[in-house]
């Protein structure tokens, strides 16, 4: 089942502490260097002229900049695009081999059209809301098939999804948790580790050497890594947050939002799909 994050690299972090911002290199390698990172030695090229990071920000010169009101409407756009190729696929696409076929199709694309994105230097809306629309397709056939197995569940996965998010953001604007270049590169070895024993986990059960699903398996130990999972949906969370809070204050242009928003919702669809993945094994214990 698909629950890798096209964008999952597109973060990076230089040799300075700064870290990368909206801009992409996804599994290509990691950005050197931040445009928005607090960095006291480096000029904000969005800032007005004078400005050093780690100076309290200035309004912009022109209006033409990111706003949280931006990052809002996009992300709703981007999101609602997702939920409204969800709803279709689900009422056109009746359970069955063809329509896991079109599933397929659809995640491919998606994953296509993501990574594309990653690896453009500027946000693309047509990529954005064309990654959205196809990943709705996936989202929409996958979820009534859980549902036509363990009834409830999609419900309980955006519940689930909803309670994460809203909690990193808790925890974020409390300060419970401080967006470091430290924090980060620590995260981000975490998420790799995790990304490449899933792949040879995947290479396992594909050549019969892991039964079951191997670590994905539909017991406590596809339990235990399906919250691993969703703990580092919630890291990669926080770091959109930062990233969006210092694009804001930097001056970031407002076309920003848009990948804002594409790293927001690729967050959330990860969180969804370990969301149900975890709901349907707590219902086969119970």
């Amino acid at each position: 089942m698909r629950s890798s994050n096209p964008v999952f690299s597109r973060r990076g972090f230089s040799r300075d502490n700064g870290y990368a911002g909206f801009n992409t290199a996804a599994q290509a390698g990691y950005a050197q260097g931040n445009p928005y990172a607090q960095n006291p030695y480096a000029q904000n090229p969005y800032a007005q002229q004078g400005v050093q990071y780690g100076a309290p920000p200035q309004a912009p010169a022109t209006t033409d900049r990111m706003t949280m009101d931006d990052v809002v409407m996009r992300s709703a756009l981007t999101l609602g695009t997702v939920a409204v190729g969800a709803v279709l696929a689900w009422v056109l696409l009746p359970v069955s081999a063809t329509s896991y076929g079109l599933a397929f199709g659809a995640a491919i694309i998606a994953m296509v059209l993501g990574l594309v994105q990653s690896f453009k230097r500027t946000p693309s809306p047509a990529l954005i809301l064309g990654y959205a629309a196809f990943e709705g397709v996936f989202l929409g056939v996958i979820s009534e098939m859980y549902n036509s197995r363990w009834s409830g569940a999609p419900f309980q996965a955006v519940l689930g999804t909803l309670a994460v998010a809203g909690a990193t953001l808790l925890v974020y604007k409390a300060g419970w948790i401080r967006v470091t270049a430290r924090y980060a590169r620590i995260g981000m070895a975490i998420a790799i580790a995790f990304v490449l024993v899933m792949a040879v986990n995947l290479l396992l059960v594909a050549f019969g050497v892991a039964e079951n699903g191997g670590l994905r398996s539909m017991g406590p130990l596809g339990a235990i890594v399906g919250i691993i999972a969703i703990v580092l949906g919630a890291f990669f969370l926080t770091l959109d947050f930062k990233q969006i809070e210092d694009g804001i204050a930097y001056g970031a242009p407002r076309n920003e939002s848009w990948l804002a928003a594409f790293g927001l919702t690729v967050n959330l669809v990860w969180i969804y799909v370990e969301m149900l993945r975890l709901v349907a094994i707590f219902s086969n214990n119970d």
